[in-house]
């Protein structure tokens, strides 16, 4: 089964959005700390905050994969360690080639019917067909062309690739798995779920809020999790409140009993009881355009530019306060992440290197190279969070205070996509992390082709961040950690993008305990509603 790369435009956006409504793949969370050890509330209602609306319950779809877990289930799960457990699969084995999985016996769809091998090779066949340009599913798995089968006999499905790829059992093992009946109708996964997992999506109310009510004999969930427990509510009713401070208002007065929460917000949250969970997030990434006749594509002047930069000074702006220069291009509890930035960004003195790079500074103060001025395009957008434009802000006050004449721009999502992925009009872009939690989701845009071909929009070139890479994907799982993280290190010492700050965010919970997994995703099975 071959698999292309959809149209860039629509892809670009797709990897925006799964960003935001933290679409992830793998990694660690926690469990919440408790505000209360008063009795469990047996069948009730946990009402959840959700940021932004869900158009399409369609777990293949960039906005129904945030929402998938409480209605669909995995192959596998990754626990709180990072570790593997089981899912619909009891066991499974991977090379970097083929991945086989052993169902669970007994496993339901919602609609009552078994669930067979065979309707979930089917459902990895359907979600990996390119045809079907199914934006959710591509942020899950894996990047090369692979093939489902099944043995009904034995519960067995196995999966090869035609490449080697290392991780098999976290991209293909977390898929969410549709049911033969979603697949039969995929336009029905809109407005209804069609899944094993441990909850029915039984109302929708475009803009919100959605209902989901819990299933009965529900025994696979993570690591053997059931719906029988004490305490799980038997309705989940999430409302979408985009605004921080609103949700932390409903948090205070009862609104909402769990909801995510960053920025300043959190601190009118301290001290009222409330569970918490805090979320590794990293905020804002700058990529440098490195297209043939950009003036970025010196090696030098990135290197310099960079230099140059207040690393401290960006962080704070990014947190809105006191913030931690970013480490890596993932964040804390992501597979192979490391403490990257430190030891291999560079740091020289950046009017020494501009000079030795052949950049000369006029009696006007411009910077100049063979006749032509430094001029610096540095686009952002609002729309991706409040304290990337002041980011930006930043960036362009130090480089104008080099002799750089920088142009800054805030755009619109749509307008910034489209320069970055169509008219390739930027020098500098100052943008989200797309979050991925497994270092091979950064590959496309690190090497590969530029748009329409590609998702390498600023045209980055690194041989030896592509030798390392490929070099890495013959490692099993986490063995080629160390090689992974030598190829992120090529692309710190290159300049090629910029991490900006570690951040954190916070699940709040109010008479509510839970788990979550990376992202802040979280665990269904593990909500419990106190008094």
């Amino acid at each position: 089964m071959p698999r292309r790369t959809p149209p860039p435009v629509r892809t670009a956006a797709a990897t925006v959005l799964a960003a935001a409504l933290t679409v992830t793949v793998a990694g660690c969370g926690g469990a919440a700390r408790p505000s209360t050890s008063t009795p469990l509330v047996e069948h009730g209602t946990v009402r959840i905050a959700a940021s932004s609306e869900t158009p399409s319950f369609d777990p293949y779809t960039a906005f129904g994969a945030a929402q998938a877990r409480y209605a669909y289930d995995s192959l596998v799960n990754v626990s709180a360690d990072a570790t593997l457990v089981s899912g619909l699969a009891s066991s499974w084995e991977a090379t970097t080639t083929t991945a086989v999985f052993t169902l669970r016996p007994g496993i339901t769809c919602s609609d009552g019917t078994p669930l067979t091998a065979t309707a979930v090779a089917r459902a990895l066949t359907y979600a990996g067909d390119p045809a079907n340009q199914l934006a959710g599913a591509q942020t899950v798995l894996p990047s090369v062309p692979y093939t489902a089968s099944a043995d009904d006999a034995t519960g067995t499905v196995t999966a090869t690739t035609t490449t080697p790829f290392p991780f098999l059992t976290r991209t293909l093992g977390l898929l969410p798995i549709v049911c033969p009946a979603g697949l039969d109708r995929p336009r029905t996964l809109d407005r209804s779920t069609r899944g094993t997992g441990p909850y029915v999506l039984t109302h929708y109310t475009p803009g919100g809020p959605y209902e989901f009510t819990v299933r009965e004999g529900y025994t696979w969930g993570p690591a053997g999790a059931t719906t029988a427990e004490p305490g799980l509510p038997a309705r989940l009713v999430i409302s979408v409140v985009p605004q921080a401070s609103t949700t932390a208002n409903l948090l205070l007065t009862g609104g909402v009993d769990i909801a995510d929460v960053n920025g300043p917000d959190r601190t009118r949250l301290t001290g009222h009881g409330l569970s918490t969970t805090d979320v590794a997030t990293v905020v804002g990434m700058t990529f440098f355009n490195q297209r043939p006749g950009r003036p970025l594509a010196e090696p030098a002047l990135r290197r310099a530019l960079v230099s140059a930069l207040d690393r401290q000074g960006l962080a704070n702006v990014a947190v809105g306060g006191t913030g931690t220069p970013a480490t890596d291009f993932d964040a804390e509890g992501a597979v192979c992440h490391a403490d990257l930035a430190t030891a291999n960004l560079p740091a020289q003195d950046a009017t020494e290197a501009l000079r030795a790079a052949g950049w000369t500074r006029g009696p006007d103060g411009r910077l100049t190279k063979d006749g032509k001025p430094l001029r610096l395009r540095l686009i952002t957008s609002p729309d991706l969070g409040p304290t990337l434009a002041p980011v930006a802000e930043l960036m362009a006050r130090t480089w104008t205070a080099l002799g750089a004449d920088v142009k800054l721009v805030t755009e619109s999502l749509p307008a910034l996509v489209n320069a970055m992925y169509q008219t390739g009009d930027f020098d500098v872009v100052v943008g989200t992390s797309p979050g991925f939690a497994l270092p091979v989701g950064f590959i496309p845009f690190f090497s590969g082709p530029p748009p329409a071909q590609g998702l390498n929009f600023a045209g980055v070139a690194n041989p030896e961040y592509d030798a390392l890479v490929a070099q890495a994907l013959r490692e099993p799982d986490t063995e080629g950690c160390a090689t992974w993280n030598r190829a992120a290190a090529a692309l710190f010492r290159s300049a090629d993008a910029l991490p900006i700050a570690d951040g954190r965010s916070t699940v709040y919970g109010r008479s509510t305990t839970f788990a979550t997994t990376f992202g802040g995703q979280l665990v269904p099975t593990s909500i419990r509603l106190h008094r």
